[in-house]
C-alpha cells in the first residue's frame, strides 16, 4: 500500500507538472513550483495520515476512476473532468508565464496558498469522519455505508466539494492566472452537478439521507446553497 501510495502521489505531480511546465513553456517559473511543492505536501500528508488510521479508505482513495458499480453518468463525468483539468492546467500556463497576459498581486497569490491549504484541511477532516468517502458515485452496501453526520457534515451535506471550491479558486491565483479564475465558475458548477447527481441516488439508495437532509439544510455552502 505504501508504494503505490508513494508511486501513484509522484506520477499525478509528475504529470501535473508536466502539463503546466510544457504550457508554460520553460521550467524558471516560481509560482508553478510553489503549487507542486505545496500540493505535494499537503496531499502527501493526508495520505500517510489515511494509511495510519484508515487504509481501506486509502485503497479506495487510491483506485481506478472508473469502476464497475459506478454510477453510468458519474463514468462520464469523470472522464470530462480529466479533460476540463488538464486543459485548465494547460491555460494556465499559458496564460500565467508563456504569453503574460495576466499579473496577479503577491497579496494574492498568498491568499491563494492558503485557500489550497484550507481546502486540503477540509479534506482530511472529511476523511476523519467519513470513511466511505470514494471517489467514484456509488453506495458501498459491502461496507455498510451509513449516513455521516459528524464534522463537517454538521455544516454542510458535500464538504469535500466545498474543499473543492476553494482548490478551484486558490489555483489560478497562485499560479498568477486571471484567466484561470475566470474559468473556476464552471469547474465549479461542474461540482454543483455532480452533487445535484450524487443526492438523487442517495436519497434513492442510502437509508437516513432524507431526514439528514431535512436537518443539514446546505449542499456546499452555508445560507447559499
Amino acid at each position: 500500500m505504501l508504494t503505490r501510495m508513494v508511486v501513484q502521489t509522484l506520477l499525478s505531480l509528475a504529470a501535473t507538472g508536466a502539463i503546466l511546465f510544457l504550457a508554460a513553456g520553460g521550467w524558471r517559473w516560481p509560482q508553478g513550483w510553489v503549487f507542486l511543492v505545496e500540493f505535494g505536501i499537503s496531499s502527501g500528508a493526508v495520505s500517510i495520515w489515511l494509511l495510519r488510521h484508515d487504509p481501506a479508505l486509502l485503497a479506495s482513495r487510491l483506485s481506478a476512476p472508473l469502476q464497475r458499480d459506478q454510477k453510468p453518468w458519474d463514468r462520464i463525468f469523470m472522464i470530462g473532468v480529466f479533460v476540463a483539468f488538464v486543459a485548465w492546467m494547460a491555460i494556465m500556463g499559458l496564460d500565467a508565464h508563456r504569453f503574460r497576459w495576466s499579473h496577479v498581486p503577491l497579496v494574492a497569490q498568498t491568499l491563494a496558498a492558503t485557500l489550497i491549504a484550507l481546502c486540503m484541511i477540509l479534506c482530511w477532516q472529511v476523511f476523519r469522519f467519513n470513511s466511505f468517502a470514494a471517489p467514484q458515485v456509488r453506495v458501498q452496501a459491502e461496507r455498510a455505508q451509513r449516513v455521516i453526520t459528524e464534522g463537517p457534515y454538521r455544516i454542510v451535506r458535500h464538504p469535500m466539494y466545498a474543499g473543492g471550491m476553494l482548490f478551484f479558486l486558490g489555483v489560478p491565483l497562485l499560479l498568477g492566472s486571471w484567466l484561470g479564475l475566470l474559468l473556476a465558475p464552471l469547474l465549479i458548477a461542474g461540482l454543483g452537478a455532480r452533487v445535484v447527481g450524487e443526492e438523487r441516488m442517495l436519497r434513492r439508495e442510502l437509508t437516513g439521507y432524507d431526514e439528514y437532509a431535512r436537518r443539514v439544510r446546505f449542499r456546499l455552502v452555508p445560507g447559499v446553497w
